[in-house]
């Protein structure tokens, strides 16, 4: 993020420069062009780069912006710089019930959902008598402030830049922030998100909602640019041109916005004229240029052509600016011995399979408790069962005190049940800091506006210091910057912890948390978990490894076939012959 932040600056400084400079008038306007392009692109950069959700349908809510502010400033005399907010608005309702309806949507369904729309809204642009049908609306105003006119040159160049460049810095700053970690979790899928407390639709709404803002300022622009508005601009042709242009940019950047965006209205604007005159007649050839070269990057190089730049910089540290910040605030921990949490019969049904039936047991405060069995025993559906991801046939489950047996992992997660999972889920091109941050996610309330506007330093400060401090915690202090896709299997699994710490649970549930370590790092695990268990902490724990199990539990819990085999304590789980004979075999 320093790095974008540092390119933007010297963008913003070097504008007025360029408008004072005597560059032909042609190139003014192709600055003009490349900054509209690039104001949708970044929108495309947020919800497909970051949010991993495709939409061919952002040239639509561009056309919102400019038939908004056609239609008013022709027939009503409003002012364009109300009509912008006046589109803003009718831009955000559409954005809404669009949004609403189709991200429920996944896989392939949601692209084509985006077309659906995309041509509706096209074809009710041009068949609507009061927007001049396919011929548009003509005769509009260029901008002015006062009396000075904005006009289609230089002031305009600046203008349209500004707003660009303000853009993207609120876009950088938000994805610094509790709420754009939540929203960099998404492309991950909703299972990691929703146990970390974060609403995944919500945020999934909310980037599209942004997106589709962007667009329509893009739209407002342009309208006054060009002076008159028809469908032709905001079809299905151009919506699949602004993602063409993040993707060859390189749609998990911010540059990749700018860069896409000027490279391709260059090309286009040369090929038009070299391409006729190479081959000898006229034609659209450079859609076949584009469709050779979209291949050709996905191919060699799906990050797009920023990648190359961004892969070959350096990435500075976070400068650790929070020694000095608040604690974040802690939830009230159960008394020593108290029951956190009570299993009654729950049990799952997968058609005419039983995969858990009717298991109950019970953990209390300070204890770890260990769900063991063999391959196939039920015993991760169990967990899913108990942290909400999968729904419950039948049973309760109670979490102190309360009947959580119904409530979705991301509300289990806010009242301070925290889990890892089986095979590990993180976020590569974060860092570690940054990865352990997103489990204080429920700990925090600042919301996208105010990270936009980086009102939220205070509680980005107390995050990084929670986060460092659980990392510390768990002997991890050394990786706080480097990448998390870096670590190998054993930090990895400790990073998970140290994530699930930082939502300062009452009860961690850790899902095969040996899995795939050394022998080495085994140990480092258990002298973790004792750490924890001295501290007060109640911990579930699903693992093969029986020395590990028989070294840190007080008490097991004994799965076969989806069914309670017995529970006890280690020593008698041992001497059990039906355990022996179940899962750790008999002596002859």
């Amino acid at each position: 993020m320093n790095k974008e932040k540092l390119f933007i600056s010297l963008l913003a400084v070097s504008i007025p420069v360029i408008a004072l400079l005597p560059l032909p008038d042609f190139w003014i306007v192709q600055l003009n062009y490349i900054g509209l392009y690039a104001l949708v692109c970044l929108g495309l950069v947020l919800l497909t780069g970051v949010g991993g959700l495709t939409s061919f349908g952002q040239a639509a809510f561009v056309g919102i912006g400019a038939y908004t502010t056609a239609w008013l400033t022709l027939n009503t005399g409003i002012s364009p710089w109300i009509t912008l907010f006046i589109g803003l608005g009718l831009t955000a309702i559409s954005a809404l019930v669009i949004g609403t309806i189709t991200l429920r949507m996944s896989g392939h369904y949601l692209p084509l959902a985006t077309i659906a729309w995309g041509l509706s809204l096209y074809y009710l642009m041009g068949n609507l008598d009061e927007l001049g049908k396919y011929d548009g609306l003509l005769g509009l105003k260029s901008l002015s402030l006062g009396s000075v006119d904005i006009g289609q040159g230089r002031m305009f160049f600046v203008l349209t830049w500004a707003i660009l460049i303000t853009s993207a810095i609120a876009l950088i700053n938000l994805l610094d922030s509790r709420a754009g970690r939540a929203i960099r979790s998404l492309k991950a899928g909703s299972l990691m998100a929703e146990a970390m407390g974060i609403n995944t639709f919500r945020y999934k709404v909310t980037i599209f909602l942004i997106a589709a803002l962007f667009a329509s300022v893009a739209g407002w622009l342009m309208a006054h640019f060009q002076r008159t508005v028809n469908p032709s601009a905001f079809g299905l042709k151009m919506g699949i041109e602004y993602l063409f242009m993040a993707v060859i940019g390189g749609v998990g950047y911010v540059w990749g916005a700018f860069v896409g965006a000027g490279l391709i209205k260059l090309l286009d604007d040369y090929l038009q004229v070299a391409l006729p005159a190479l081959i000898g007649t006229s034609g659209s050839y450079e859609v076949i240029v584009f469709g050779i070269a979209m291949v050709l990057v996905l191919k060699y190089l799906p990050n797009g052509i920023w990648s190359l730049v961004a892969n070959k910089l350096p990435r500075p540290p976070r400068k650790i600016d929070w020694h000095d910040a608040k604690p974040l605030s802690t939830r009230t921990k159960p008394a020593l011995g108290e029951l956190v949490l009570k299993v009654e019969k729950i049990r799952k049904q997968f058609g005419g399979l039983t995969a858990v039936n009717d298991i109950s047991f019970d953990i209390h405060a300070g204890q770890i408790v260990g769900l063991i069995g063999p391959n196939g025993a039920g015993k991760s559906t169990t967990f899913n069962l108990i942290t909400g991801v999968m729904p419950k046939t039948t049973g309760q489950v109670f979490y102190r005190g309360q009947d959580i047996s119904a409530a979705p992992s991301r509300v289990i997660a806010r009242q301070g049940m925290a889990r890892t999972f089986q095979h590990v889920k993180m976020l590569n091109d974060m860092t570690v800091l940054e990865n352990v941050a997103l489990g204080a996610y429920t700990r925090g309330h600042c919301d996208v506006i105010s990270s936009m506007l980086r009102t939220n330093k205070n509680e980005e400060q107390r995050f990084m210091k929670e986060a460092q401090q659980q990392l510390e915690r768990i002997g991890m202090g050394q990786y706080l910057h480097e990448l998390a896709g870096n670590l190998a299997m054993g930090p990895q699994r400790l990073m998970e912890i140290a994530r699930a710490l930082c939502c300062d649970p009452a009860l961690l549930l850790l899902d095969e948390p040996a899995a795939g370590l050394r022998h080495k790092e085994k140990q480092e695990l258990i002298k973790i978990l004792r750490q924890l268990k001295n501290e007060g902490m109640s911990i579930l724990l699903v693992e093969h490894d029986m020395d590990l199990v028989m070294n840190v539990c007080d008490h097991l819990v004994v799965m076969e076939f989806g069914t309670l085999l017995t529970q006890g304590t280690p020593s008698e789980i041992q001497a059990s012959p039906a355990v022996r004979a179940a899962y750790l075999g008999m002596e002859h």
